[in-house]
Parts: structure tokens; C-alpha cells; sequence
């Protein structure tokens, strides 16, 4: 569970029945966001702190910014949507927090945002690397510290314009309403296609991209991920975290 303090203590959100003010308030002052945040921050010092040039440090900043719609998708696609994390009860709770259930109730905000113990990770991965290779010998803790920065306040625009995506309003902006159709079509219509969040070119060039909920059929598993009560005799797990306490301890 997600801790719970200030204004999120004893409480849910519902992205259907929120205004745009409500978003903001209930956005920064959540843990996740707030870590973001503060890392974020910190290793921005870090980076000045660690560069004998400021070249390398921004060059790997901006590199970071077309690196993370491609490796949003290959996760969202693969991963989120594969089928072998349920099938193992070790990571069966994993993926019901950072992605059935969201899928199950598009509009709770406390599911929408990621889950710390498997976005940090992730975010590092990615862009330590990427800015310790750009940075060179001696530049290298820098240029690490600022793709890490990058990422993480890319991260904050990403999660933000998701929460956006399913307020229930019309964005004047024309970018803005076509990329909440295509990822409400995701949602509601076919959740194989459409895995971008903020930028749809890796669906474009890899064949999951669709325009109109017209091109592709309706699916039957767009709320389920596939998670079926016939899969779920095989692989209970999920199911059984749906359970009463006493009810699942009685099926141990």
C-alpha cells in the first residue's frame, strides 16, 4: 500500500469527479511525486557539483527525453501487459498494484501513479548509464547524475499528463486532446494497441497504433488485461489479493 499522509490520509481519489484544481493539490502531495521531486533536486546539485564541463551533463539530459517514450513502451507493452508476471505468485502482487488495477479502475488516482520500489529502479537503469557513457572518465558521475535528473522530471510530466488524461474535461490544446483519445481508447476500447502515454511514434513504427477505435475491434479483456476467471483458476494469485484476510489465509 501507498502511505498515506496529509491530504491523502483516510481518503481515495477518483479522476472522474475531480477538477483540475483537485488533480494539482492531490498531485503534489504525493509520496511518489514528492520523491521525484526531491531526488530530482538533489542530483541536480550533484551534477554541478560532479561536471568539469557543463556540456556532457545537458547533452545526456537531452538525450534522456526521446530515450523514455521508447522505453515506456517496450515496458508498458511487454512487460505491464505480458502475461508472465501473474503467472509467478512472487511478483503476482507486483503487477496487480502498478498495472491491473488500474486497467480494472481507470479513474483511482492511487493506482494510477507508479509504484516507487519499481519506477526507481527502472529510472536509474535507463539513464545512469546513458550519462555516465556520454560523460566519459571525466565527466561521467556528472552526466550520470543529470540523465538521472532528466529522467526523474520526466517522469513528474508523464505522470501528470497521465492524471490528465482521464479528468473528465476537453483540452483546448489540440496535442492535448488527441493524446488523451488515443490513451482513453487504450483504456476503454483496445488495450493492445495505443502504449504511449505523452508520445505515440514508437506505436506508429511498431504496429500498435491506432487513430479511431473504428480501426481495430473492441476487446473483451480491455479491462481484465486477459486476467480472466479461467486464467485465474490456473494462476490464482491476483485473485486471492482480491480476497478477505481470513478468506485467503483459509486457502494457504
Amino acid at each position: 500500500m501507498a502511505p498515506r499522509f496529509g491530504v491523502w490520509a483516510g481518503r481515495q481519489y477518483f479522476l472522474d469527479k475531480m477538477t483540475l484544481r483537485d488533480l494539482v493539490r492531490a498531485y503534489f502531495t504525493y509520496y511518489a511525486i514528492l520523491a521525484y521531486l526531491a531526488l530530482a533536486a538533489i542530483t541536480i546539485v550533484l551534477t554541478f557539483a560532479w561536471s568539469a564541463s557543463p556540456w556532457p551533463p545537458l547533452l545526456a539530459a537531452a538525450l534522456v527525453v526521446p530515450v523514455y517514450p521508447l522505453v515506456w513502451y517496450l515496458l508498458h507493452r511487454f512487460v505491464l501487459h505480458g502475461k508472465y508476471l501473474y503467472k509467478w505468485s512472487h511478483t503476482a502482487a507486483v503487477w496487480k498494484r502498478i498495472h491491473y488495477d488500474h486497467h480494472r479502475d481507470p479513474n483511482d488516482l492511487s493506482v494510477l501513479f507508479g509504484a516507487l520500489y519499481t519506477t526507481l529502479p527502472t529510472i536509474a537503469l535507463v539513464t545512469l548509464p546513458i550519462g555516465y557513457f556520454i560523460g566519459g572518465p571525466d565527466n561521467g558521475l556528472g552526466s550520470a547524475m543529470a540523465a538521472l535528473a532528466s529522467g526523474l522530471v520526466v517522469t513528474c510530466i508523464y505522470e501528470f499528463c497521465h492524471c490528465c488524461q482521464h479528468l473528465p474535461f476537453a483540452p483546448k490544446n489540440a496535442w492535448l486532446r488527441r493524446i488523451k483519445k488515443l490513451h482513453l481508447a487504450h483504456h476503454f476500447h483496445n488495450e493492445q494497441g495505443n502504449f504511449g502515454i505523452t508520445s505515440f511514434w514508437c506505436d506508429q513504427v511498431l504496429g500498435t497504433y491506432y487513430a479511431h477505435p473504428k480501426q481495430v475491434a473492441r476487446s473483451e479483456t480491455v479491462f481484465n488485461l486477459g486476467y480472466t476467471d479461467q486464467v485465474a483458476e490456473r494462476y490464482p494469485w491476483v485473485a486471492r489479493l482480491d480476497r478477505p484476510a481470513d478468506l485467503r489465509q483459509s486457502e494457504a
